[in-house]
């Protein structure tokens, strides 16, 4: 074996055996790489929604409880968080599953062709009207209709929108004739319909006819252990869409996606792993892959003498001490992370589990109180690996 190559064997818990050798930029010994295979562990799914997080499994077991009625279900987040992926999830699992899913954005509408967008028209009902259209209503009769940023529907339409909601009946645009329809109605919005109807922007009947039951989607910054499950479910779809074999992210990327912000939510963080799946040289994902995603520097633990006011999570054992000074809340945390890595072998995943914190939690506390991983037994590490893998 060549000397050059860093090769070594790395056992997984269960102890897999498997060979890896460390290459390229990826030489550095300092940086730590985790598994994303292993950033999925412990993943729950409803349709195509993965997470784990306490927010998530609410919007699940909500779906869950909803699911076999037609009344109409109000969707709320922000832009990005997955509202459609929870009115498909509605349908799929929903009575009328069989039929079909049908998406009317509200947004940027015309008043006139609006009307005809939703409900139809006759040929001949107004300029350009050369054959009849059915509308979105017909068009999802036995299926699903989802009615997305329902907020910005202009006011003159909302009347008919409620009439329709209320007698499933409609009337195409030029017509005598009036259609019944068979559906389920999900509506969708990143607005506080609430707060629009005090300011007389939407109609009350009709914001209590979608609210029969709701739905609220937590932005992706509120529920960050839902991004690493996430980054892993898109690094494995975008693998196979573009023929690429990442399967490593080192853990100061992993840290600078869990400190981002995400103003763009879940459709920010897609596109995010898409571009760095794209462009990453080899088979992992470092910091310098992330475009647009900006490290940040950890501050010291602000404290006032209590170790609830810190900034930085600490370990769980901290909270046995209701005050201490900062310089003996330092000492006692690196000793709690030196004795978590003694206690496990140097296993990072399940020392950051003796602690009670997040896997990037766990290497953030690392550097930010100077304890090296040198000295620990990298061959027993389940997940975090000096170099990823090289594909011959």
């Amino acid at each position: 074996m060549d000397a050059d190559q860093n090769c070594f064997s790395i056992g997984s818990g269960e102890e897999r055996n498997t060979q890896y050798r460390g290459h390229g930029r990826h030489r550095n010994p300092d940086i730590e790489w985790i598994s994303i295979a292993e950033l999925a562990i412990a993943t729950e799914a409803v349709e195509a929604m993965v997470g784990r997080s306490p927010q998530l499994r609410t919007v699940f077991a909500a779906i869950e409880r909803l699911r076999p009625y037609r009344s109409p279900i109000l969707v709320v987040g922000e832009t990005g968080t997955g509202k459609e992926l929870v009115a498909r999830a509605l349908h799929a699992r929903g009575p009328y599953a069989k039929g079909p899913f049908v998406v009317f954005n509200c947004c940027n509408l015309v008043d006139t062709l609006a009307e005809s967008q939703l409900f139809g028209h006759v040929k001949g009902a107004f300029t350009d009207a050369s054959q009849e259209s059915q509308g979105c209503f017909r068009a999802a009769n036995g299926g699903t209709l989802m009615l997305d940023e329902v907020g910005d529907l202009p006011l003159t339409l909302q009347g008919k929108l409620l009439r329709a909601v209320e007698t499933l009946e409609i009337q195409p645009v030029g017509s005598a004739q009036t259609y019944r329809v068979d559906l389920r109605l999900v509506a969708a919005t990143n607005r506080d319909l609430g707060a629009m109807v005090k300011a007389s922007q939407f109609r009350a009947d009709l914001y209590y006819r979608l609210n029969t039951a709701a739905i609220s989607f937590t932005p992706l910054r509120e529920r960050s252990s839902d991004i690493e499950v996430l980054l892993a479910h898109f690094v494995m779809r975008y693998n196979r869409e573009l023929g690429k074999r990442i399967e490593w992210i080192s853990a100061r990327a992993l840290a600078a996606l869990q400190q981002h912000a995400w103003p763009g939510n879940v459709r920010e963080l897609a596109h995010l792993t898409e571009n760095a799946v794209l462009m990453a040289p080899d088979e992992g994902i470092d910091l310098e892959d992330l475009t647009g995603i900006q490290p940040e520097v950890a501050p010291e633990p602000e404290c006032a003498g209590t170790v609830d006011m810190c900034v930085e999570p600490e370990p769980s054992i901290l909270r046995q001490n209701p005050r201490l000074e900062p310089s003996t809340l330092k000492s006692i945390v690196k000793d709690a992370l030196l004795d978590a890595l003694h206690k496990t072998g140097g296993n990072r995943r399940r020392a950051a589990q003796v602690l009670g914190v997040s896997r990037s939690t766990f290497y953030r506390m690392l550097a930010n109180h100077g304890v090296s991983l040198s000295a620990f037994d990298l061959a027993s590490s389940t997940h975090a690996h000096p170099w990823p893998p090289m594909t011959h």
